[in-house]
């Protein structure tokens, strides 16, 4: 069960991305991986515990270490670009398994203030793998903030429903098209290649 604590930190860790990342599913999705991130190297430091050694963080991926990333003497743009490469290059790490290597397929930091990462990372920081159960919960409260995206007055529409609602309306050339509620403009955009389609000789 989701407890007031680990709520309260996912809900920093958005509040703290909120100006760097405004859209609550890139907000999910950068929660995520930094969980993901720590949680691989929880799992090879209590391997290491018990006798074992680092498969995540082993070889070429060692400098990517969670100890690494948090050393107190690195300086912020430093952690920055660490932090970023780590996570573009972990689909490519063998030592992470298939699964893993999804989440961080197309991973990316959509943003460049230091400040704002080293805060983030010392959020996610308090996570460990010891506490299995909260780091479940924290997952399932971060599916239910996706499926409430709109809390922050955002939500980005699938695509094939945009697509669907414009085939629908039937946009035709000459009329004026609104969307009052544009925010990425999928739906002038879906209403502008309808429009063009059906105003288009086939190419020969």
């Amino acid at each position: 069960m989701l407890d007031a604590e680990t709520k309260r930190r996912i809900d920093s860790c958005r509040d703290i991305l909120v100006g760097k990342v405004p859209d609550p599913k890139s907000q999910v999705e950068q929660i995520t991986i930094a969980l993901i991130y720590k949680f691989m190297d929880d799992m090879d430091a209590e391997a290491e515990e018990l006798g074992g050694t680092r498969t995540f963080f082993a070889g070429d991926y060692a400098r990517f270490g969670w100890a690494q990333l948090m050393a107190p003497g690195l300086g912020g743009f430093e952690v920055l670009a660490l932090y970023s490469e780590a996570i573009q290059n972990m689909r490519q790490n063998p030592g992470v398994p298939e699964l893993f290597r999804d989440i961080f397929k197309n991973a990316y930091l959509p943003y460049r203030d230091p400040e704002t990462l080293k805060s983030f990372l010392k959020e996610i920081n308090v996570f460990t793998y010891d506490h299995s159960e909260k780091l479940g919960d924290a997952f399932e409260y971060l599916l239910s903030v996706l499926g409430s995206q709109g809390d922050a007055g955002q939500f980005r529409t699938p695509r094939h429903i945009i697509d669907f609602m414009v085939a629908v309306l039937d946009p035709k050339k000459g009329e004026t098209v609104l969307d009052p509620a544009c925010g990425t403009a999928g739906f002038l955009i879906s209403a502008w290649k309808h429009i063009l389609k059906n105003n288009s000789s086939p190419r020969t």
